[in-house]
């Protein structure tokens, strides 16, 4: 599952640019899974298992990252661009990015030894910053790049002690994680989506589920951990090693009451490490998938991530592990019957 997961944070995927995700993934389903791409671009995926399902469940994990889109060429070669996703302007200057797979540039901006006192006290806006790639002018850079390519964080895998850092942790961890399960899970039939366009509006996840029209949805994510340097307990949202964050409420869903005592209760039974996520921040594709047709009871259970949405997001190997061990144990009590939320 962690080399999937290398593999994985290893490709350049933006939102709308997910083709080289996707294409990585069917070369990995087993032969017992039959899959087909959506208009938008999402890859669904249905396992057959050893019995047939009572209830469909539908697992999700999305295969976009943030990044940059390219908007402009200036007069001296420069490449101005929009962040794709959510973005922190702070977590660009500097930083080394990678144009359609394979142009290094840096972004840019005005030295600090040239700043105004003012200027110094300000934060960087995106749009004062550029990207150098080392062009002489307007007609050297336009060789190499057109407005609308797109771009994703440069950084290497690290997995040391437990610890992994890498760009793209979220979410290419809940993909790794549902690869994992579709090749070793075969007790009940289930669908498994790899959906596009979550950092942009939870597009992708939408129209999947609308095509499954499913009775559950797990989704598997990667969310905040703010267990740093000067944040408050009780804003740490989540924390690295404790396993397993289930939410009770974010920003974009209001979570089945039941549903989600009912996973926190199961991990307990089976000594899986969970935690809660503590504040309602943030969203993912649950916001989409439980409005679906008549609606959709969604469970999300998320993988905690310190700077997350930046070059160095970090993770803890037992996180994912219990996130994995929690969605094969829900698909299973879901997709039998077992669970009965009447």
């Amino acid at each position: 599952m962690i080399k999937y997961l290398e593999n994985l944070c290893e490709i350049c995927g933006t939102s709308g640019d997910e083709g080289r995700v996707r294409d990585f993934i069917i070369s990995k389903l087993p032969k017992d899974c039959e899959y087909s791409v959506d208009a938008l671009g999402n890859l669904i995926v249905h396992k057959h298992g050893l019995k047939k399902s009572k209830k469909i469940v539908m697992l999700d994990a999305h295969m976009d990252e943030v990044g940059i889109i390219i908007t402009g060429i200036t007069s001296d070669g420069f490449l101005r661009f929009m962040p794709v996703g959510g973005i922190d302007s702070s977590c660009l200057v500097a930083r080394k990015v990678v144009i359609n797979d394979t142009l290094s540039g840096i972004i840019c901006t005005k030295p600090i030894h040239l700043c105004t006192s003012e200027e110094r006290k300000t934060k960087h806006k995106i749009d004062d910053l550029v990207i150098d790639i080392g062009a002489y002018d307007y007609d050297d850079a336009q060789k190499a790049v057109s407005v609308g390519d797109f771009g994703v964080f440069e950084n290497r895998f690290v997995n040391e002690s437990g610890k992994i850092i890498s760009k793209a942790l979220d979410d290419r961890v809940g993909c790794a994680i549902l690869l994992d399960i579709i090749n070793n899970y075969n007790e009940y039939d289930y669908y498994t989506v790899f959906s596009v366009q979550e950092e942009v509006g939870l597009r992708g996840a939408k129209t999947a589920a609308y095509s499954i029209s499913p009775d559950y949805a797990i989704v598997l994510e990667a969310t905040t951990a703010a267990d740093v340097d000067g944040v408050p307990d009780e804003k740490h949202v989540t924390e690295l090693g404790r396993g397993a964050a289930i939410s009770y409420m974010d920003r974009a869903t209001v979570y089945d009451s039941a549903l989600y005592k009912y996973a926190l209760d199961q991990a307990s039974q089976k000594g899986i490490a969970c935690q809660l996520k503590t504040l309602p921040s943030g969203g993912n594709n649950s916001g989409s998938i439980h409005l679906t047709r008549s609606g959709v009871k969604v469970v999300s259970l998320s993988v905690p991530c310190r700077y997350i949405h930046s070059a160095s997001c970090v993770s803890c190997d037992k996180d994912i592990i219990s996130v994995r061990e929690l969605g094969e144990l829900l698909l299973s009590k879901l997709a039998s019957g077992e669970y009965d939320d009447n």
